[in-house]
């Protein structure tokens, strides 16, 4: 069974940093994407990051292109989001989510395509 389990969100001041933990499991010798995704209290979900076993690349939102990093540890089945400078609009529930199939993908940019996902956590930012 395919689950994804978040961690690492806080309270953290602007500027500051923290790092998202998405631990993932039962979907190995699959291709997949993990992607993260952030909802904010009356707004839609966004797309924030996004990695591919398939080609290995990463994707970013706009909002969050060169402050945050995607990355992987294929041993420890776990996607990382690192975030840098972060800003007051950066708070939200920060979710993974996943899209697992027989062939090869890449990251889609529209969460209702994704298959799984974690419970989230929240992130806030606030001085």
């Amino acid at each position: 069974q395919v689950q994804l389990v978040e961690s690492g969100g806080g309270l953290v001041q602007p500027g500051g940093s923290l790092r998202l933990s998405c631990a993932a499991s039962g979907f190995s010798l699959d291709y997949y994407v993990i992607g993260w995704f952030r909802q904010a209290p009356g707004k839609e979900r966004e797309g924030v990051s996004c990695i591919s076993n398939s080609d290995g690349r990463t994707y970013y939102g706009d909002s969050v292109k060169g402050r945050f990093t995607i990355s992987r540890d294929n041993a420890k089945n776990t996607v990382y989001l690192q975030m840098n400078n972060l800003k007051p609009e950066d708070t939200a529930v920060y979710y993974c989510a996943t899209l697992v199939r027989t062939t090869t993908i890449v990251c889609p940019k529209d969460p209702s395509e994704y298959d799984y996902w974690g419970q989230g956590t929240q992130v806030t930012v606030s001085s």
